[in-house]
């Protein structure tokens, strides 16, 4: 049986920050229910005994949001005593939570370390940056309180990484970025480019990505990570990370450079279960935990449906010489879709500026890395 990896809402699209560019705000909006409150205890045990039952070699509960944290921290204790109590099969289980980290104090910084999870904690650089967009219900910025988390982990060794969001206005402030987390002496970084509501034509907000934007934010961000690598000062940038892993004949860890979708299976706080996180809407509904297993989901015609609907190159893709690093990119960027088929990406042509501008560092590490 294969590995599972399931993305767990326990506190819907509820969140005690209002940020700017919220993408499952969006979603959620549009759906005939917007927020399912918090997960009860019940149904996070069917969760994790289905998926412990199913799971062959690892289990990961993912939680995500929303803003997870709402959920309580008993509500992770309770977890922990389920995961012992139904993994007979000696189960691999990886823990991780994604938090904006308004919720942190040393209560929850222990209990995350004791109990192995990985954090992704959102900061998108330095204050007056990370404040033009992640703000409270009052319009306050979070800054303060995220540096707050990042002290905490810190001091319990919580392992964690950075998310940072690439909007109109960070991109343009990549080095001011980039040294700050530097600075901050973050070894981990994800950078997720920002996107519009679907099904709308993207770049109508303040706050939306153009693909000019993100090029120059991506040659700017690769230039200093490059140099820092050759200097011996290793970051690790997953987007980076994973393009020279394909150039030295790895596959991708992330999903959106795969080529084709997978099911994720994203539980939301009453059970029912999506495909994608960016797709939990009702008419990618495969189900509720309740009542169906992983297995009959996975076999749905909408989750057919889903991951064939992604197997679709456009034309300009197949003659593209970056199509074995760019693949296409991720299904979500290539909204909305034309005759039933997904569009050329949103952001091809940043893709193919930085891919012309980064290649030859990317081969030269690719070398000095396969000596070592």
């Amino acid at each position: 049986m294969a590995s599972l990896s399931l993305l767990i809402k326990p506190a819907s699209s509820s969140c005690n920050l209002n940020c700017k560019y919220c993408f499952y705000h969006k979603i959620s909006e549009k759906r005939s229910t917007g927020s399912f409150g918090i997960m009860d205890i019940d149904l996070l045990e069917i969760v994790v005994r289905k998926a412990l039952e199913y799971a062959g070699q690892t289990c990961t509960f993912a939680f995500q949001g929303g803003e997870p944290t709402l959920a309580g921290l008993d509500f992770y204790k309770k977890l922990i005593g389920l995961q012992e109590q139904y993994n007979t099969k000696g189960i691999k289980i990886n823990n991780t939570i994604q938090t904006n980290g308004i919720a942190i104090d040393e209560e929850w910084a222990q209990f995350l370390f004791e109990n192995h999870f990985l954090v992704g904690l959102s900061l998108d650089g330095p204050k007056d940056i990370h404040d033009s967009m992640r703000v409270d219900a009052k319009g306050k910025g979070s800054f303060k309180k995220v540096m707050n988390a990042v002290r905490l982990f810190d001091k319990y060794k919580v392992e964690y990484n950075i998310l940072f969001v690439v909007n109109s206005h960070t991109a343009r402030h990549a080095n001011k970025v980039y040294n700050f987390f530097k600075k901050n002496n973050f070894k981990y970084l994800q950078f997720i480019p920002c996107l519009d509501p679907l099904n709308e034509k993207p770049g109508r907000y303040e706050h939306s990505l153009t693909p000019g934007h993100y090029s120059q934010f991506l040659k700017s961000i690769f230039y200093q990570w490059y140099k820092d690598i050759i200097n011996g000062d290793t970051i690790s940038v997953r987007t980076f990370d994973n393009y020279l892993g394909i150039i030295m004949g790895m596959r991708p860890e992330a999903c959106d450079m795969l080529g084709e979708c997978s099911c994720q299976f994203v539980i939301e706080a009453d059970g029912e279960v999506y495909p994608c996180d960016f797709y939990a809407a009702d008419e990618w509904l495969l189900g509720n935990i309740k009542q169906n297993g992983f297995e009959e989901m996975k076999s749905s015609e909408t989750a057919v449906r889903f991951i064939q609907a992604s197997r679709n190159i456009h034309p300009e893709c197949r003659i593209c010489k970056w199509n074995n690093l760019c693949r296409g990119g991720c299904r979500r960027t290539r909204e909305p879709f034309d005759d039933g088929n997904p569009s050329l990406s949103y952001f091809c042509t940043a893709y193919t500026e930085f891919f012309e501008y980064a290649m030859p560092g990317l081969y030269r590490l690719a070398k000095l890395f396969s000596y070592k």
